[in-house]
């Protein structure tokens, strides 16, 4: 698969010409409705259309009725028509991560990242009834068009904060991540225990988190991790009904494609009572005979993702067909195979209400809910909520009779910015309007601080043109015309876009030329991301989506024209306007200023683009210390897809308020904030850090070992996990458990009481954490158990309980390969975030004692390793062995019990000739070496062979550790008797 092909979004529908969509969805050849026999005719209601049976008799009915070419046809995102039965076309896919995307004016709710920070399922529940409203309106509408398998919400953890996906997903934490996905699923799904509003699909099965050749690399997910830690985000929904499909993700984990996975039928599915619909991401099936090299062709690729429970794939209608039918030609698939896929699919269809729309309960939604007053009111809500305050030193609340004169600085002062996923709003308020409807425009400065520039070049200036073409033109004039002036908006990472100032349209490329009337970054590919490189007489204009230098033609147009730099027109710049400077003079005018900073959501960071470091934008640093120096009274608004770095603003600005970009209401929402009219309520759903360097690398997917996420960070945060102030104080008092101890099926009962000691009414995220204090393996240093808002006036008490099981402190024994309760002391605590912990207790926990480890090793269940990982067992399609990476891998195993005596070794190998595994007691330098096993020279790497070698009789209990002397070498097993 081409680079091109590899970026292709999640739903082609946009990239994909319109004969493509006329053969997937029939539209070329309307389906005529289904008309039940006339007078005389004595059928009978078939029963995939009767609402009496139950949904598998419906479907088995349904699926008997269809000939192999039909059921076939249904693989695919887009399936056909199939007239002789009068069932309709239907597509997967409608993006609704915030809002309905791509389909038109829709409600445009905060990112999904901002929407978490609520830390309110109720609120998450009523965002995901609206947008599941409008999406079964526009369905209605346009029902050939609007599908309602929804792809929403994404569950994948914020395990690092460089990924470019962050605004997307909900929490760093499983547990966090699973409530706030469950009600935003309910939501979408409807009440009804049967009628699906839309299906609700989760996104990406498993262990996505970074963007950097995301169809290539394999996320390591040792068994812990994968069990306690990424498993968790997507049980919860599918279990409570509330999600009803999967979609697999573009990676690789423990070296095999996910679209392999075989946790897909064994596990996934498991979880749910109904069938489970597991859709593949867009190309993704494509690139296991493509990019990943898995196959030798896509027959064998498509057969074998169908296999493992792909039901329907994001690709080509036409290949879709050839490839699967070739597959059951070739015997590589059977009808049985198509049949399981086909009754996920269908299942939902019929929950759909697709074949008895009088049975429907979602049948009435009409056009305008879309955009109502309703929904209008609940994005206001919802932005309101999602707003998070950092710090504060007291400057906030502002009030807006006494505050005098407001300077609302900065590249987003003024701009409400839609991401990828971004319904497309009826309006958008920006925070300049906000405060100007707080306190009118007379006390509203403004600046945005972007640099003015004019550029020249041999043939004269850069000039934008009435025909909105850029061009270069000579000038005689001593003055410099608006036609070529352009204003420079620095997104990060050495990334900028032109913005005409004549035509207020930023730069980008039309083909090969360069135009002046977009609107800014925007759609799949970005077209106006520009990157200026010096050069001896000046600099060059590099057009990132191309990857072309621009060239001023000899009919004076600017084309995307020069692929190398020598080749390119010579620019230099002619700095009109300091944006820095200009700030500055504003922000020293004012009373106060509110410096608006962070992310455009379509540049540096975003799908296939992960972030560099934590850095704030470009040329925003040097914006915000110089508006500091002017005016001490600078409160930061940071509107970001993630967290930054923002150190220095926190030790040197009287208040940051955070917020994720926040839809069509986010400018009001702000407003209300700042001035008081709203409490902020808002908390972090994941660690904020100092510096990019606390993190681990970003394809390390090892918390446990890594000491990642707020589970296991060791340092000091910038803002902790569940952090957030609001306008009043609160006092924890008289923490207490209503049983000290509780045995492996019990439950306790904690008890917690919260005073609002401030003199303001406000809202409190009661957050409860434990901690285990002994346990045989590395445990979390805290771990998220439950959390309750409240409100309370001044002086108002609550006492808040939360239920706490002895089941919710399990953990993955690698000994056993299963769930246990270790017999352990656990820290209670409840407050404030995952560091303020404002009272504790303990509890006792009478579980079980690990045992001493069987003598018979898996590998991949070790208890550390270094320089290795876990990857498929050559020629299997489930098991896992551990492979060395460098020489001096190794791996141990702790507490191994060799009993009265064991005196042979045995090792299950796929590793390069000549190379050894040595196995070590005790010590991984000084212990004595037990066993020295040589790969024999006939020994591949495919497939496994048996070694195994005498070793010293051995008794009793040690910890094991296997060295390996090369890289490339795999073990499945380690064995002594």
């Amino acid at each position: 698969m081409s680079p091109k092909e590899r970026v292709v979004t999640e739903s082609p529908t946009d990239h994909e010409p319109a004969a493509f969509r006329e053969a997937a969805t029939g539209k070329s050849e309307p389906t005529p409705a289904f008309r039940e026999p006339g007078p005389g005719k004595s059928e009978p209601t078939p029963a995939f259309r009767d609402p009496q049976h139950k949904v598998a008799v419906r479907v088995a009915d349904l699926l008997d009725r269809l000939t192999l070419d039909e059921k076939i046809a249904l693989l695919n995102q887009y399936q056909p028509a199939v007239p002789r039965l009068g069932v309709a076309a239907f597509r997967t896919g409608t993006e609704a991560l915030h809002g309905v995307a791509w389909l038109g004016t829709a409600t445009a709710f905060p990112q999904a990242v901002g929407l978490a920070s609520s830390w309110n399922p109720d609120l998450m529940r009523r965002v995901g009834e609206a947008v599941g409203t409008e999406v079964r309106a526009m369905h209605h509408r346009d029902p050939e068009n609007v599908g309602l398998n929804v792809w929403a919400p994404v569950v994948n953890l914020l395990r690092d904060p460089r990924w470019g996906r962050n605004e997307e997903g909900y929490a760093e934490d499983p547990w966090l991540t699973g409530v706030l996905s469950t009600a935003y699923s309910r939501g979408l799904r409807g009440d009804h225990p049967l009628w699906l509003r839309t299906a609700p699909t989760l996104k990406h099965f498993l262990g996505y988190n970074n963007e950097t050749d995301r169809c290539l690399t394999s996320s390591n997910l040792p068994p812990r991790v994968l069990h306690e830690y990424e498993l968790p985000a997507f049980r919860p929904a599918l279990a409570d009904g509330a999600a009803v499909a999967v979609m697999a993700s573009y990676n690789l984990v423990n070296g095999r494609p996910t679209h392999l996975s075989p946790l897909i039928d064994e596990t996934l599915r498991s979880w749910a009572e109904d069938d489970v619909l597991v859709v593949g991401d867009a190309w993704a099936v494509h690139n296991l005979a493509g990019d990943q090299h898995w196959f030798d062709d896509h027959v064998a690729g498509f057969a074998a993702a169908l296999r493992a429970g792909i039901d329907c794939v994001t690709e080509d209608v036409t290949a879709t067909r050839e490839r699967f039918t070739a597959a059951y030609d070739r015997g590589l698939i059977t009808e049985s195979h198509v049949d399981a896929a086909v009754r996920h699919i269908l299942s939902i269809r019929v929950r759909l209400g697709e074949f008895d729309a009088a049975s429907d309960p979602y049948r009435h939604i009409g056009p305008e809910v879309i955009d109502c007053g309703e929904h209008r009111e609940l994005a206001h809500e919802a932005a309101r909520a999602s707003a998070v305050l950092l710090s504060n030193d007291g400057i906030l609340p502002l009030d807006p009779q006494t505050v005098g004169r407001v300077a609302v600085i900065g590249p987003l002062a003024d701009q409400v910015f839609e991401d990828w996923y971004s319904g497309t709003p009826p309006y958008r308020t920006t925070l300049r309007a906000g405060v100007t409807r707080r306190i009118g425009a007379d006390a509203v400065l403004f600046a945005e601080g972007v640099d003015r520039v004019a550029l020249r070049c041999a043939s004269g200036l850069l000039w934008a043109s009435a025909s909105h073409h850029l061009g270069v033109r000579g000038t005689e004039a001593p003055d410099i015309p608006e036609e070529a002036l352009f204003d420079v908006l620095d997104w990060g990472e050495e990334t900028i876009s032109l913005r005409a100032v004549s035509t207020g349209g930023f730069v980008g490329s039309d083909a090969d030329l360069l135009v002046t009337d977009r609107p800014g970054p925007n759609g799949w590919e970005v077209r106006e991301s520009l990157r200026f490189l010096p050069v001896p007489q000046g600099m060059v204009v590099h057009h990132l989506q191309s990857n072309r230098f621009l060239v001023a033609g000899d009919d004076g147009l600017i084309r995307t024209a020069a692929t190398s730099v020598a080749d390119a027109t010579v620019f230099t710049v002619d700095l009109l306007v300091d944006g820095v400077a200009a700030a500055a003079e504003v922000a020293a005018e004012a009373d106060v200023v509110l410096l608006a900073l962070g992310n455009h959501p379509l540049v540096a960071g975003r799908e296939t683009a992960d972030r560099r470091d934590l850095d704030l934008p470009g040329t925003q640093d040097d914006l915000m210390r110089a508006v500091r120096a002017a005016n001490p009274r600078t409160v930061l608004a940071l509107t970001s897809s993630y967290p930054y770095a923002v150190g220095w603003a926190s030790q040197h600005l009287p208040a940051l308020l955070w917020s994720a970009h926040g839809g069509q209401e986010h400018g009001a929402a702000l407003a209300d904030i700042l001035f008081g009219a709203a409490e902020p309520s808002g908390r972090l759903t994941q660690t904020w850090y100092a510096h990019d360097g606390d993190l681990p690398d970003l394809l390390d997917y090892d918390i446990i070992a890594s000491d990642a996420t707020y589970l296991y960070y060791r340092g000091e945060p910038l803002f902790p996990f569940g952090h957030g102030l609001g306008y009043t104080s609160f006092r924890y008092e008289n923490l207490r458990l209503d049983t000290p101890a509780i045995d492996s099926a019990g439950a306790v009962t904690v008890s917690v009481d919260v005073v609002n000691t401030g003199d303001r009414p406000g809202d409190e995220v009661v957050q409860l954490y434990t901690r285990q204090q002994r346990s045989r393996v590395k445990q979390p240093l805290r771990r998220l158990r439950g959390f309750q808002r409240i409100h309370l006036s001044p002086g108002g008490r609550s006492t808040v309980h939360f239920a706490l099981t002895a089941a919710d402190l399990a953990f993955w024994d690698v000994t056993r390969s299963r769930w246990v309760i270790e017999d352990a002391t656990h820290t209670v605590a409840a407050g404030r975030s995952s560091t303020d912990w404002r009272q504790t207790t303990t509890l006792r926990v009478h579980g079980e004692r690990i045992p001493a480890r069987s003598p018979s090793l898996t590998m991949t269940d070790n208890d550390g390793y270094a320089l290795a990982s876990t990857v498929p067992i050559p020629g299997t399609a489930a098991g896992e062995a551990l492979r060395s990476s460098a020489p001096g891998a190794w791996a141990v195993f702790d507490d191994v019990d060799f009993g009265q005596g064991l005196t042979r070794a045995r090792a299950t190998v796929a590793a390069p000739a000549g190379s050894t595994i040595m196995i070590r007691l005790d010590d991984p330098l000084s212990g004595p070496v037990l066993a020295v096993l040589p790969v024999p020279v006939a020994a591949g790497a495919d497939p496994l062979i048996e070694v195994s070698s005498q070793i010293p009789r051995c008794t009793g209990r040690h910890d094991v550790f296997v060295q390996f002397t090369e890289g490339g070498t795999t073990v499945a097993g380690l064995h002594f008797s």
